[in-house]
């Protein structure tokens, strides 16, 4: 299940942030997809955990929007992740026509149990 935080500037627009909500769950899921957790195209709830967080006073930042996606660490996983992280980027500008935005994509060795 990846964990996907959103860290968006002031003047970002909530139908932007709306946009963002209706579309990562599916990009960060073709995003992250593998042998080892395939994924097939029918989300349930748990599947993709998204937190949005806006830019505090205190942040320093110059990007509009930056998305961190954490999901486990497979080899699979890891051998393409530039390409993947490449193609989050692209489908978050394409959705938002934000010209400053990042995807961070992390891969730590982790466990998830869910009831």
């Amino acid at each position: 299940m990846p964990l996907v935080e959103i860290n968006y500037a002031p003047h970002v627009p909530h139908a932007v942030l709306e946009e963002l909500a209706a579309m990562l769950p599916h990009a960060v899921s073709v995003a992250v997809e593998c042998p080892e957790e395939p994924y097939d195209g029918d989300l349930r709830p748990g599947d993709v955990e998204l937190r949005f967080r806006p830019r505090g006073p205190l942040d320093v930042s110059g990007m509009d929007v930056v998305v961190e996606v954490r999901s486990k660490w497979f080899e699979s996983r890891a051998a393409t992740r530039q390409e993947r992280v490449d193609g989050l980027c692209a489908a978050v500008f394409e959705a938002t026509g934000l010209a400053d935005v990042g995807v961070y994509l992390s891969l730590p060795i982790a466990a998830w149990a869910q009831t």
